[in-house]
């Protein structure tokens, strides 16, 4: 059976090293330990077929902006066969500290607006998800402009140095379910 683990983020450099794009630097992370093969996704994202701990494993980066991410998700889903238990969404958390992960294996969107158009399109909240935190925002702070602001120095190491453990609790989800990752790295 094979498994989808989606990025959310938002496309071009612009948007590269933004808060809101946590999710693509997760998959990033994991596609270079996996040795990825980037390919384009029907003009909506790229993806990669790795083999994880003896599973088929598929990596999207949707670029269909963080609003519209469902649309890629339920394309590939869909077109693979990936039923949606299977399909894991990464995304970056405002209301976690910066390096803080958070594995769920359900849920409501949260006010995220790609995992809310992810569920949207899969028709559930039974979607398995890892969100890393990029907060928490200051309190007199736009979230949009928040979001789509980039870490201080202090703030990208931290980050830099959570994403080997998130790609750990995505190996720990791939080989032994999320009860165990969310044990593990909660």
């Amino acid at each position: 059976m094979a498994y989808l683990l989606v990025g959310l983020g938002n496309p071009g450099a612009e948007y590269e090293r933004t808060r809101h794009n946590a999710g693509f630097r997760v998959v990033d992370a994991a596609g270079q330990k996996w040795g990825a093969d980037w390919k384009d996704w029907q003009k909506l994202g790229v993806y990669a077929k790795v083999s994880v701990c003896g599973q088929e494993v598929f990596l999207l980066k949707p670029f269909t902006y963080m609003n519209e991410s469902g649309r890629a998700v339920s394309s590939l889903a869909r077109f693979y066969k990936i039923p949606s238990q299977n399909c894991f969404i990464c995304f970056d958390d405002v209301s976690l500290e910066v390096g803080k992960i958070r594995l769920r294996r359900n849920g409501s969107a949260g006010g995220q607006k790609g995992m809310k158009s992810v569920i949207e399109q899969l028709g559930t909240q039974d979607l398995p998800r890892l969100r890393l935190g990029i907060g928490p925002k200051p309190e007199k702070f736009d979230l949009v402009n928040f979001v789509l602001g980039r870490f201080s120095g202090e703030e990208e190491k931290t980050l830099t140095s959570t994403l080997p453990r998130a790609v750990d609790a995505l190996e720990c989800y791939l080989t032994h379910g999320i009860e165990k990752a969310m044990n593990q790295f909660n």
